[in-house]
C-alpha cells in the first residue's frame, strides 16, 4: 500500500527580508522533499496551514494555497489508483508541471518516432512502427496514452489481432513494436519506468520455431549447374544467389550497397548494414567471375551491382527499390529452383542459410562458420545451422537393431 502525507509549512530558516518561505512537504516511506510554493510571510501570519487575516492578501493567497494541496493530493491519488510507486522527485515533475507524465498521447509519440526514423533513413524500421501504429488505432483509436497500457490492455490487443487473423509470429511483432516505443519513453523520462506492463504480459510465450531453409550438397550443385542458356532472365537472380553464397552469406541489403570503391587487392571490404561490424573476405574464382560480368556493363554508377541504379538516392527510394528488386528476384528463384528440380522453397535467405549449413556439413568449426557470417556470437549461428532431418535421426534409430 503506498502511503505519503502532504503538509503546507513554513522554512526554518528566515530570507534576507525577515520572513518565511511557504513550501509543501511530501513525506513518503520516511524520506521528505520539500517544494518552494513562490509564497512568503512573517512567521506569525502563517497557521494551520494557511495565512491569518494579519497576513496581507490572505484571502487570494489561502486559495492558491489550497489550489497547490489539493493539486498534490490528486497526483498521489492518481498514483495510487494506478499502483504506481513513484518517486519524490517524479512526484515534483508533476506537482510543478514539468512533464506531463503517464498522460502522453502514444500515437503523438508514435508519430515523432517515425518522423525520426524517417529523417535517418531508418525506413524499414520506420515501416514496423507505422504498421503496429495503424493496427493500435484500429484497435483503440488514437485518444489513449501510455498509462492506460496495461497487462490487461495488452492481453485485449492481442485478442483483437486474433480476430483479424494474426498469428502468434504477427502478433509478437507488433507486441515488440509496442514495446519498444514503451521503452523510449521510459528512457527519455517521459513516463514513470513503472508500472510496465511488458513485466508480466510475456512476449516471449508468442514465439513461433522459424523454419529454416538449408540446401544440401547435392541441392547446392543442382543449383550452381542450373542450364540457363535458354533463361537468359534469370542469370541475375542466379548471379546474387551464387554470390551470395560465394562470399559467407552476404546478405541482399549489403549487396545492394556494395560499391567497386569496396573492392581492392583481391578482396571484399564491406561494413554489415544489420550488425555494423567490419569484415573483408579473398574473392574467390567464381566471385571474380560475376564481378568481371558486371564490370563489363559499365554502368555510370560506383554500384557492384544493379539494385540501385545511380547515386544520390533519398532514403525512401532506397527503400522502394531494394524492396522491388528483392520481390523480382526471390521470384525468379523459385523458377530458378524448378529448372533444377530442387523442391526446397529458394530464396534471398536461403543463401545465407546454405552457406553456414554447407560448411558446417564440411567439418567447419562453428566458431568459425560464426566469425565469417559476421555474428555477434555463436548462438546467432547455430540458429542458422540446418537442424537434423527425421531420416538422419531415423538412421541413428536403427542402431538399436544391432544391439
Amino acid at each position: 500500500m503506498i502511503k505519503a502525507t502532504i503538509k503546507l509549512l513554513l522554512d526554518g530558516q528566515p530570507l534576507s527580508n525577515g520572513k518565511y518561505a511557504v513550501y509543501i512537504r511530501i513525506l513518503k516511506d520516511r524520506k521528505a522533499k520539500k517544494i518552494s510554493l513562490g509564497l512568503q510571510c512573517k512567521k506569525e501570519h502563517f497557521v494551520n496551514e494557511s495565512f491569518t487575516k494579519q497576513h496581507p492578501e490572505y484571502q487570494t493567497e489561502n486559495v492558491i494555497l489550497l489550489k497547490m494541496k489539493t493539486r498534490a493530493l490528486e497526483i498521489i491519488r492518481e498514483f495510487k489508483a494506478d499502483n504506481i510507486d513513484f518517486s519524490l522527485n517524479e512526484f515534483e515533475e508533476l506537482f510543478r508541471g514539468v512533464k506531463q507524465k503517464r498522460n502522453i498521447s502514444v500515437v503523438k509519440f508514435f508519430d515523432e518516432i517515425i518522423d525520426e526514423m524517417l529523417v535517418a533513413g531508418r525506413i524499414k524500421n520506420a515501416k514496423a512502427y507505422r504498421d503496429t501504429k495503424a493496427t493500435l488505432t484500429k484497435f483503440k483509436g488514437v485518444s489513449f496514452s501510455f498509462k492506460d497500457i496495461t497487462p490487461a490492455f495488452l492481453e485485449k490487443y492481442e485478442s483483437f489481432l486474433r480476430g483479424k487473423g494474426y498469428t502468434n509470429g504477427g502478433i509478437a511483432f507488433h507486441m515488440r513494436e509496442l514495446r519498444a516505443l514503451f521503452n523510449k519513453a521510459r528512457t527519455r523520462k517521459m513516463i514513470p519506468k513503472d508500472p510496465y506492463p511488458f513485466e508480466d504480459y510475456k512476449i516471449s510465450r508468442l514465439r513461433t520455431k522459424s523454419v529454416k531453409i538449408a540446401l544440401s550438397v547435392y541441392e547446392f550443385k543442382k543449383i550452381k549447374n542450373v542450364d540457363l542458356s535458354e533463361h537468359p532472365q534469370l542469370v541475375e537472380a542466379h548471379n546474387y544467389f551464387m554470390f551470395s553464397i560465394y562470399t559467407r552469406g552476404f546478405n541482399f541489403q549489403d549487396m545492394a550497397q556494395l560499391k567497386w570503391s569496396n573492392i581492392r587487392d583481391g578482396r571484399i571490404y564491406y561494413t554489415r548494414s544489420k550488425t555494423k561490424g567490419n569484415l573483408n573476405l579473398a574473392i574467390i574464382p567464381p566471385v571474380q567471375k560475376i564481378l568481371d560480368y558486371y564490370k563489363a556493363q559499365n554502368r555510370p554508377t560506383d554500384y557492384v551491382f544493379p539494385i540501385l541504379l545511380r547515386e544520390g538516392l533519398t532514403p525512401q527510394q532506397i527503400a522502394n527499390r531494394k524492396h522491388k528488386v528483392l520481390k523480382r528476384y526471390n521470384s525468379k528463384l523459385k523458377d530458378i529452383a524448378k529448372l533444377a528440380k530442387v523442391e526446397k522453397k529458394l530464396t534471398s535467405y536461403v543463401a545465407r542459410h546454405s552457406f553456414a549449413t554447407l560448411l558446417k556439413l564440411s567439418g567447419t568449426p562453428i566458431e568459425k562458420i560464426s566469425e565469417m557470417m559476421g555474428h555477434a556470437d555463436v548462438a546467432t549461428t547455430i540458429t542458422y545451422l540446418k537442424e537434423f532431418s527425421n531420416d538422419d535421426l531415423d538412421k541413428e534409430n536403427m542402431k538399436f537393431l544391432s544391439m
